[in-house]
C-alpha cells in the first residue's frame, strides 16, 4: 500500500503522518512538488522520520486549472483568455481549462474556449456543469483534438452521446472501474447497457457530489479501506446518517457488465 501527497510544505507533512499512523499498512509514499528541489528534500525528511521509502513523484502529464472567481464583473472572455494564454505560455505541461460554475459563479463561455482551444498548449477542458446545450456547443467550437471532458457523472453517458472525449469524475475516485466501463459500452455501441449502468450510478454520484459534497467523497473513500481523512475546514466531516446511507450506495454498486 502506498500514500501520496502534492506539494511538499506543512500541510502535506502533516497529511503523510497521519495516513501513516492510521494505516500500518503502508510502506511507501509519494511526493509531488514543481519547486525544484523541495519535494527530494522532503522525500529525505519524511522517509527518515517514518522509516518507510518515500519518492519523488514523477512530473505531471497535465494540469487542471480551475477559473479565477473573485471580481466577478470584471472576468470577461477577454479577462479569461489572457489569463489562460499567460498559464498555457509558462506551463511546462499542457493545460486542461476547468469550468465550474456551480462553485466559481463565473462561466468559461464558448466564445473563450473556443478561442484558447487554439493554443498549442491548452489540451481541453473539463466541463463540470450539467447543461447538454453548453457542452454541445463547446464540442462544436472546438477542434477534433480538443478534448472537452465531462465532469458531472450525472450525465456522463449523455456527454459521451454528444460528443465528450472521457470524463474526470468525482465518482471515479470511489468507482472508477464502473465509469470505466460505462465509457467503454457507450464506444462499443453497447448503448442500452451503457445507459442502465448510468441509471445505477447517478445516486452514488450524487450524494459524492452535491448532496454531501467533499465530506461524502472522503467518507465514501475511507469506507473503501483508504485513508480519506477530514475536509479542510471550515467543512465538516459527513455526519453518521450520511456515512450509513453512502456505505449503503457502495454495496449497491453494480457489478461489472462484461
Amino acid at each position: 500500500v502506498a500514500a501520496g501527497v502534492l506539494g511538499a510544505g506543512v500541510q502535506a507533512r502533516t497529511q503523510l503522518e497521519a495516513m501513516v499512523a492510521a494505516r500500518p499498512s503502508i510502506e511507501r509514499a509519494f511526493v509531488y512538488d514543481p519547486r525544484p528541489g523541495a519535494a527530494e528534500a522532503f522525500a529525505a525528511e519524511m522517509g527518515a522520520k517514518l522509516g518507510i521509502p518515500v519518492e519523488v513523484a514523477p512530473d505531471a502529464d497535465a494540469v487542471l486549472v480551475r477559473t479565477p472567481s473573485y471580481f466577478k464583473p470584471l472576468l470577461t472572455s477577454e479577462a479569461f483568455v489572457a489569463h489562460y494564454t499567460a498559464v498555457a505560455d509558462a506551463s511546462p505541461v499542457p493545460v486542461v481549462l476547468y469550468n465550474y460554475t456551480a462553485l466559481t459563479g463565473v462561466t468559461l463561455g464558448v466564445d473563450a474556449v473556443a478561442r484558447l482551444a487554439e493554443h498549442p498548449n491548452v489540451a481541453g477542458l473539463k466541463e463540470s456543469g450539467s447543461d447538454l446545450r453548453l457542452l454541445t456547443a463547446l464540442i462544436d467550437a472546438t477542434p477534433d483534438d480538443f478534448a472537452v471532458l465531462a465532469g458531472s457523472a450525472p450525465v456522463f453517458y449523455a456527454s459521451l452521446l454528444v460528443g465528450a472525449a472521457g470524463g474526470i469524475l468525482a465518482l471515479a475516485s470511489v468507482a472508477p472501474d464502473p465509469c470505466v466501463e460505462l465509457y467503454d459500452l457507450v464506444r462499443a455501441g453497447r448503448l442500452a447497457e451503457a445507459r442502465d449502468l448510468q441509471r445505477r450510478l447517478t445516486p452514488l454520484a450524487g450524494l459524492v457530489t452535491s448532496k454531501y459534497g467533499v465530506p461524502g467523497l472522503k467518507a465514501a473513500v475511507s469506507l473503501l479501506g483508504f485513508t480519506g481523512g477530514d475536509p479542510r475546514p471550515p467543512l465538516r466531516p459527513a455526519p453518521g446518517a450520511a456515512v450509513e446511507e453512502i456505505r449503503r450506495a457502495l454495496d449497491r454498486l453494480p457489478a461489472p457488465v462484461g
